[in-house]
């Protein structure tokens, strides 16, 4: 069986394979070698055009696994009849962990504090308390949970929306009433049809003055142009991993703002999530040699 991964390290966690298992590497770079086209099991590298573009002549292609939580942005090119599974749950740790160290620098003010040290100025400003503070988070699932977790022993009260209401979690219809109450809002929606926009100009409007907002899911879930027009009124804070376009341009009015923190969406990224992913992956390697149900079929 013919398997395709990205040229990446961690091979090694894939774990003891079959004989009949031929392992190869995607290139970093240039034309992809034709060989890949009699693959049957492929890992894409995130978000490969080149890889996207070949999936048509993948005719021995049966599944593709990716190594990132989310899917949008190869859904729709997996041909019919081929199952695409996700890499859920390697990623919550590090996407987490992110999430409250963008939280604590923004309430701190630590970046700030660190271009003041650069310019060696004394300059003592008085930061935000945690504490008593209420987050919302707008797609709760295992990374929310795992963003709770974390969060509780500051002292944060934690509400939840997902896409349907289930026990102590609001459905998406309930954002409008949830908004103005919340300090801070977590956004750790995938990019679908019903997610794009969803945090749009009137709902940024019912933010408190002061609130911040943090995406950690995809760019474009809020609409950009009504956050910066937030952010420009410095109405608003802002900690974003993901923007709408990515990257972004250089240009943006986003890069100059000081309420913006901007990291290039590496929230999920981390050795050790790597070696999760890669565990998956051989994981579902034997399970689909084997015949038994593969995990995190997406479709």
């Amino acid at each position: 069986m013919d398997v395709w991964l990205p040229d990446n390290p961690d091979r090694a966690s894939l774990g003891e394979l079959p004989e009949v298992v031929e392992i190869n590497r995607i290139p970093r770079d240039g034309p992809l070698p034709q060989e890949i086209e009699a693959a049957e099991f492929l890992v894409p590298p995130f978000g490969s055009s080149r890889v996207i573009e070949a999936l048509p002549r993948l005719s021995a292609l049966r599944v593709v696994q990716v190594n990132s939580a989310g899917v949008d942005w190869i859904a729709s090119s997996v041909p019919e009849g081929v199952t695409l599974c996700s890499a859920r749950g390697t990623r919550d740790a590090p996407v987490a962990e992110w999430v409250v160290g963008a939280i604590l620098d923004s309430y701190k003010g630590l970046a700030r504090f660190r271009r003041q040290q650069e310019q060696a100025r004394w300059r003592p400003r008085m930061p935000r308390e945690l504490a008593g503070s209420k987050a919302l988070i707008v797609g709760y699932g295992s990374i929310g949970r795992a963003v709770e977790k974390r969060l509780r022993p500051f002292g944060v009260e934690v509400m939840r929306v997902a896409s349907r209401r289930r026990g102590d979690v609001y459905g998406v219809e309930a954002i409008d009433e949830l908004l103005p109450q919340s300090d801070i809002v977590i956004v750790l929606l995938p990019a679908t049809p019903e997610t794009v926009g969803l945090i749009d100009k009137q709902k940024l409007a019912r933010l408190k003055t002061g609130a911040l907002l943090v995406n950690a899911g995809r760019g474009t879930v809020v609409d950009m142009e009504a956050l910066i027009d937030e952010l420009e009124s410095s109405r608003l804070q802002a900690a974003l991993d993901v923007t709408d376009p990515e990257p972004l341009p250089p240009d943006s009015p986003l890069w100059k703002l000081p309420n913006v923190l901007i990291t290039p969406h590496i929230a999920g990224d981390s050795p050790a999530a790597d070696q999760r992913v890669y565990q998956l992956i051989g994981d579902q390697i034997r399970r689909h040699l084997e015949g038994r149900p593969l995990l995190n079929i997406v479709r």
